[in-house]
C-alpha cells in the first residue's frame, strides 16, 4: 500500500516590486508570517506560531529558580564569559587549569550569552531554553516536508510536552545542543534524500560532526542510520551515492575533528589538562570515559552500573518511564504502521524514508541506551524525544488518511488505548500527585479508542471530537509531568523531570537512595 501524503508547497520568495519601502516590505513579511506556504491551511501557521510561543513560556517561565543550575558547568561559563583561552578550550576556570570533562562547543552560546548580558541565571539557561523553541521547529519543518500541517503541529506539541525535554531545555547540561543538532541532522538528511542533493548531505554530517564538539560519541549514534537511509532511499545511481556518501564522512571528520586537531597541536604546557581523561587527552577522553566506557562499565574513574538495570525493561523502569516512556509505546506501534502503510512505495519514496530515519534514530538509541553498562542518566533519554514525537506525528497521519480501512481504525484505537493505559501506569508511580488524573486520562483514552474504532461511520463534529478527545488523553499525562518540572527549580548534576515516584526521584533532585550521591559528580 502506498502512500498518497504529498510534500508541503514550496514556499514563494519575496515579490518583486515592492520598491525598497520598508513597510510595504514589513506587511509582506508579516502576511508570510501568518500565512505560511501558499496551499498551507489558514490556521497553519498562526498554530505553528501558538506551539513556539508557547513552547517559549513552558522553556523559559520561571528559570530564575534554578540559580547557576548544574554549577560544574556554570563554572564553565564563568571561565569562558572572562577568558577567551578558557572558552576556547572549555575550561573550569579563568586560570585555565583543568577543562570540563565534554567538549566545549555546549558551552559556547552560553559564554556568549554571559559576555553580552552578564554571567546570571537567565544569561545561562535562556539560551538552552532557545534552543528547545528550535529544536521543535525544526522537527515541525521536517514532519511537514510530507505529512499534513496538524500531524507536524502533533509531533511538536509532543516533543515539547514531553518531560525529560521540559527538563533539559530548562538545564545548562550539553544535551540541549546535541538534541538540536541531531534534529538539524535528521532534516538534512531528509532534504537530502529528496532529491539526491549533495549540499543537504553534507550539512546532515556537519550536523553530527559539530554534535561530537557538545557531546562526544553520543552525537554518532544516529550516523549509520543517516547513511544508511540515504544509500537505500535517495534517487540516484549507487556509484553517486556512493561518493556523496564519503564526501559526507568528509565533512563529518573536519566538523568533529577541527577541535581536536587544534588542542593536540597546542603544547599541553600551554592549556588546560583535559578533564576525564587520565593522560590528558581529548581522544583518550572520547573513547574511554566518554565513550565504549558507558557501554561496558569499565571506564577508569567511573563506578559502572550500579543499578544493574540493563535490558529491554529500562526506558519503562520506575524513574526513567515517566521521564520519556509516555509515547513510547505508540511511537513503536505507529511506527510499524507506518512501513505497514507504505510497504509498497517505491524505492525513494520520501514517507518511507522519513519513518526510517526516525525509527531508525529511536530503536538505535534506545537499545543503546537500554543495554550500556557504564554510567547512564534518566536525563540521556531526551535524545529519543525527536524520534519518538516523530514517529507518533507521522504515524498518525498515515493511519488517518486509511482510517476508513478497519485495519487502519483498529490500531488507531489499539494505539490510543494503550497509550493511555500506560499513562495510567505512569502516573499510577506518583499515587499521592495529581491522584485524580490518572482515572481520568485512561477513561478520556478509552472512550476515545472507542471512537476511533468505529470512525468509518463518523462524521463532522463527532469525528473531530473523537480525535481531539484522543490527542488530549495521550498528551495529559506527559503534559502535567512537563508543567511540573518547569514550576520546579532544578540543581546539581544528576536532575530528574516529573513528580517523586516511589522508589525513584522527584523534581530537583539526584537520584534516591538506590543509586547514593557518589554518583553526583559523573555527568
Amino acid at each position: 500500500m502506498t502512500s498518497t501524503i504529498q510534500a508541503a508547497p514550496p514556499s514563494p520568495r519575496t515579490p518583486h516590486g515592492w520598491g525598497g519601502h520598508p513597510r510595504r516590505l514589513a506587511r509582506w513579511l508579516a502576511r508570510r508570517l501568518l500565512r505560511g506556504p501558499a496551499g498551507d491551511p489558514a490556521w497553519a501557521r498562526p498554530a505553528l506560531l501558538v506551539l513556539l510561543a508557547a513552547t517559549g513560556v513552558l522553556y523559559i517561565w520561571g528559570l530564575g529558580a534554578s540559580g547557576w543550575a548544574n554549577a560544574f558547568y556554570s563554572a564553565a561559563v564563568q571561565a569562558g564569559a572572562t577568558s577567551w583561552k578558557a572558552f576556547f578550550f572549555g575550561s573550569s576556570d579563568a586560570a585555565g587549569a583543568i577543562t570540563v570533562d565534554k567538549t566545549p562547543a555546549a558551552l559556547w552560546p552560553m559564554a556568549l550569552a554571559a559576555r553580552v548580558f552578564g554571567v546570571n541565571t537567565w544569561s545561562i539557561l535562556v539560551p538552552q531554553a532557545l534552543m528547545g523553541v528550535a529544536t521543535v521547529g525544526v522537527l515541525h519543518a521536517a514532519v511537514r516536508r510530507r505529512f499534513p500541517a496538524w500531524a507536524a503541529l502533533l509531533a511538536g506539541a509532543a516533543l515539547a510536552l514531553t518531560p525529560v525535554a521540559a527538563l533539559m531545555f530548562r538545564f545548562n547540561n550539553p544535551d540541549a545542543l546535541l538534541v538540536l543538532l541531531l534534529t538539524l541532522g535528521a532534516y538534512a538528511t531528509l532534504r537530502a534524500q529528496e532529491t539526491a542533493s549533495t549540499r543537504w548531505l553534507l550539512l546532515a554530517a556537519a550536523c553530527a560532526g559539530t554534535g561530537f564538539l557538545a557531546k562526544m560519541l553520543q552525537a554518532f549514534l544516529v550516523v549509520p542510520v543517516f547513511a544508511l537511509v540515504y544509500l537505500a532511499a535517495a534517487p540516484a545511481p549507487v556509484r553517486r551515492r556512493l561518493w556523496q556518501l564519503a564526501a559526507a564522512g568528509g565533512a563529518l571528520l573536519v566538523s568533529a575533528g577541527w577541535w581536536v586537531a587544534a588542542v593536540a597541536l597546542v603544547p599541553a604546557s600551554s592549556r588546560p589538562y583535559i578533564g576525564g581523561s587520565q593522560h590528558d587527552s581529548v581522544l583518550e577522553l572520547a573513547l574511554g570515559y566518554n565513550g565504549l566506557g558507558r557501554l561496558n562499565g569499565e571506564e577508569t574513574g567511573g563506578l559502572g552500573n550500579l543499578d544493574q538495570d540493563a535490558g529491554w525493561g529500562r526506558m519503562f523502569g520506575t524513574v526513567i518511564g515517566g521521564q520519556i516512556s509516555w509515547l513510547l509505546p505508540a511511537a513503536l506501534i505507529l511506527l510499524a504502521a507506518g512501513l505497514w502503510a507504505t510497504w509498497r512505495a517505491p524505492r525513494t519514496d520520501p514517507a518511507r524514508a522519513a519513518l526510517a530515519v526516525w525509527g531508525g534514530w529511536l530503536l538505535l538509541t534506545a537499545a543503546i541506551f537500554s543495554f550500556m553498562r557504564g554510567i547512564f542518566h534518566e536525563y540521556y533519554t531526551v535524545a529519543l524525544a525527536p524520534a519518538i514525537a516523530a514517529l507518533t506525528g507521522m504515524g498518525a497521519a498515515l493511519l488517518w488518511e486509511r482510517r476508513r480501512a478497519p485495519e487502519a481504525a483498529a490500531i488507531l484505537s489499539v494505539t490510543v488505548a494503550v497509550t493511555a493505559v500506560w499513562a495510567y501506569v505512569l502516573l499510577g508511580r506518583s499515587p499521592d500527585w495529581r491522584p485524580w488524573l490518572a482515572p481520568a486520562v485512561v477513561a478520556a483514552g478509552l472512550v476515545a479508542a472507542a471512537g476511533l474504532a468505529a470512525v468509518r461511520v463518523l462524521r463532522g463534529p463527532l469525528l473531530a471530537g473523537v480525535a481531539a478527545l484522543a490527542v488530549a488523553a495521550c498528551l495529559a499525562g506527559p503534559a502535567a509531568y512537563a508543567a511540573e518540572t518547569a514550576a520546579t527549580p532544578h540543581t546539581g548534576a544528576i536532575v530528574t523531570a516529573g513528580p517523586a515516584t516511589s522508589g525513584g526521584s522527584g523534581p530537583g533532585r539526584g537520584p534516591g537512595t538506590r543509586r547514593g550521591s557518589a554518583r553526583g559528580r559523573f555527568r
